[in-house]
């Protein structure tokens, strides 16, 4: 086998684990909810972090703490994700379909709304990097709506594995800097009722039902990355760009 041949087959190896890993972390996520729905979602003898502050309520900034998501801008079309900052397969479709989703953004074609969620709690080693990053997300849409798309990216960007500790408040910070927001860290060091309004939505997401401008569209939320794009959920593959561009188009 020649240098070339031993490079492609090298790749071909990383893909398929790395889609391993995304398939696998698929399974386990369904399988954390619905587990932990079961009983308690944020509770039980796990070595999750409970926030115990109230949730705000209203709105603030690009967040719409009543209606559970954060947006990023302003289009008629309407596309809705729920998803989970420590989630491979999020990481897979923002990887693949994040350029698309901006390029609409910054056209004025859609209004992006962010849904974060936290049940990947359980597998931060006790950090609750879901939460943390949640509510740095929060920090930066209720200071500066502009940074809201570019750090949400910047979360999947050299994204933390699963049963890693994520990362630590200090560096979500300078992700929000460098995606052009302002300084979050008293934010972030205060942000106990963004940490539970995202636990909230989290067990919210569970009960159901998921609604979307006053109508049902989802019994509850099966998984992360959920999509949809005005009240309709795409059904096809994470990351076949071809196939989401379409969908977006369409609906």
């Amino acid at each position: 086998m020649n240098t070339a041949e031993v490079g492609v087959s090298g790749v071909r190896k990383s893909l398929r684990r790395r889609v391993a890993r995304a398939a696998a972390a698929a399974v386990l996520a369904v399988g954390i909810v619905s587990g932990v729905a079961a009983c308690s979602l944020l509770g039980g003898a796990s070595n999750v972090p409970v926030a115990t502050d109230k949730p705000p309520t209203g709105t603030d900034g690009a967040v719409d703490f009543d209606g559970g998501f954060i947006t990023a801008g302003d289009g008629e079309k309407k596309v809705d994700i729920w998803f989970d900052a420590m989630c491979p397969v999020c990481g897979a479709f923002e990887q693949t379909n994040g350029e698309t989703l901006a390029k609409a953004v910054d056209d004025g074609s859609i209004t992006l709304r962010l849904h974060p969620l936290t049940f990947l709690d359980a597998a931060s080693n006790g950090t609750g990097y879901s939460t943390r990053a949640a509510a740095a997300l929060t920090c930066v849409a209720v200071t500066d709506q502009s940074a809201v798309l570019p750090f949400y990216q910047a979360l999947f960007t050299d994204q933390p594995e699963e049963n890693s500790d994520g990362l630590t408040d200090k560096q979500l910070a300078k992700r929000a800097s460098d995606a052009g927001a302002g300084d979050i860290a008293s934010c972030l060091a205060d942000s106990g009722p963004y940490q539970a309004w995202a636990q909230a939505n989290t067990a919210n997401s569970q009960k159901g039902p998921i609604e979307v401008d006053g109508t049902k569209v989802l019994d509850t939320i099966k998984g992360t990355p959920t999509v949809l794009v005005n009240g309709t959920q795409y059904p096809g593959g994470i990351t076949d760009k071809k196939a989401f561009t379409a969908f977006l188009a369409d609906h």
